[in-house]
This record gives C-alpha cells, sequence and structure tokens, in this order.
C-alpha cells in the first residue's frame, strides 16, 4: 500500500508540473514507466503533444525504458516518438490485440477542442550570436504571447531553444537550454504560471538554414559572414496549446 501510494503521488506530481488533469492522464495514449512517472507531455484530448516540428514532448522523466513500456496492451508510444530507441519487436501488434484493445478501450469522453497557436519568433530578433539575453525586439514579441495566451484557457507552452553549428555539440546544447530557460523567465513575469510553461533544448540538430551557408570559411565564431548567414538558426520557437 505504501508503495502505491508513492507511485500515485510521483504520477500527480508530474502531472502537476505539466498543469494536466488525472483524468486526461491515464488515457489509453498515455505511457508510463515502471515508476508511474509519465515520459511524455499529455494535452487535452490525452495526445502526446507534439513540436511544430512534429516531435514528441518529453518531460524530465523519460528514459529509454519509459519509452518502452506501456498500459493495457497498447504498442509505446514511443513507436511514434522514439523509433531509434524502442525495440522493433515491440512495435509490432499481434492480430488478437485490437480486439482485446477495443474491449478494454473505456467509452470516449467528450472534451472541448483544443486551439493550438504556434508563434515563431524571429531569431535576429532574440539571441545574438552565443548569447542567452533577449533582445528589446524579442522581449516585445514575447509581450504579445503572454498577452494572447490570455484569451485561452491555457493548458502549456512549449519552447524548444535551438543554436548555430559554430561550437561543440556539448556547448550549443547548454546554450540553447538557455536560450529556452531565459523565455521561460521572461514569460512568467509577465504573469504566465511557470508550472505551465515546458522548455527544451535541441541544440544545433535542427538548423532552418540548410544548405545555404556552406562554402563560406572557416567555421568559426569570428567569420563574420558565416555568423551572419547563420543568425535564422540562432532562435527559440514556442507553441501555446490551450481551449477557448
Amino acid at each position: 500500500m505504501i508503495k502505491q501510494a508513492k507511485k500515485q503521488l510521483l504520477i500527480a506530481a508530474a502531472m502537476a508540473a505539466l498543469g494536466l488533469s488525472a483524468s486526461a492522464s491515464f488515457a489509453k495514449d498515455v505511457v508510463v514507466d515502471t515508476k508511474g512517472e509519465v515520459p511524455y507531455v499529455i494535452d487535452a484530448r490525452s495526445v502526446v503533444a507534439r513540436s511544430g516540428h512534429d516531435l514528441c514532448w518529453r518531460t524530465g522523466y523519460w528514459t529509454p525504458a519509459a519509452a518502452s513500456t506501456t498500459l493495457a496492451g497498447d504498442l509505446p508510444v514511443g513507436c511514434e516518438c522514439d523509433k531509434d530507441v524502442v525495440p522493433q519487436d515491440k512495435c509490432v501488434k499481434t492480430a488478437a490485440a485490437p480486439a482485446a484493445a477495443a474491449k478494454s478501450a473505456p467509452a470516449p469522453v467528450a472534451a472541448p477542442a483544443p486551439v493550438s497557436e504556434k508563434v515563431k519568433l524571429a531569431a535576429d530578433a532574440l539571441f545574438e550570436f552565443d548569447k542567452a539575453v533577449l533582445l528589446p525586439a524579442g522581449k516585445t514579441k514575447l509581450d504579445d504571447l503572454a498577452a494572447k495566451s490570455k484569451d485561452v484557457k491555457l493548458e502549456v507552452i512549449l519552447a524548444v531553444g535551438h543554436t548555430d553549428r559554430i561550437g561543440s555539440d556539448t556547448y550549443n546544447q547548454k546554450l540553447s537550454e538557455k536560450r529556452a530557460a531565459a523565455v521561460k523567465s521572461y514569460l512568467v513575469s509577465k504573469g504566465v504560471e511557470a508550472n505551465r510553461v515546458y522548455t527544451e533544448g535541441k541544440g544545433e540538430k535542427q538548423p532552418v538554414t540548410g544548405n545555404a551557408c556552406k562554402n563560406l570559411g572557416k567555421e568559426s565564431g569570428k567569420n563574420k559572414k558565416l555568423v551572419e548567414c547563420l543568425q535564422p538558426d540562432r532562435r527559440v520557437e514556442i507553441e501555446v496549446i490551450g481551449t477557448k
């Protein structure tokens, strides 16, 4: 009984940190690990929330083991979210699995359709090279975002930071996390609840410049042409999820 209560408290704490209700988090699309911790952000539809790049949002409880576990015989959510992590044999349903799932699935509960508004802040209005300090133009755009979030029943704000490719992977990962944290801090200062803002850093993994900045010379922060060309990669992307 003590262990079961501890599991329930861990689940409740994880859901509270993401602004989720118990009824939403225990729908069939929820995946938990053996300790009852929720590894993915779940929206009001009981569906794993995804970024503008269609990537699943992980919580602090995410581990490869958590991504591979399921409830009620369903396939792990990690089969779609983390295909490179979940073993392939866990992502194949048997012929009897659909029928079993249909029998065990609870009747769907009507819920208000979520309203998702994506705001992509201009990179040159947010951060200079090798910096995680918001510029005045970036603050103006965040002011507008905070105002718009008051027009919906806010569930969660997803903020993901990015960097250009100059520098080491480790350094850029930390820098992208600092940029996302800077956005969160500013939104909280404007009245947004801290537990509604979920941040993540992607480092240099998702550039938007593509091949546009090749053959511009040495890969260095002192190369002004390269730094200027890579400006769009130094950004934070924000998505607001709520219901009206």
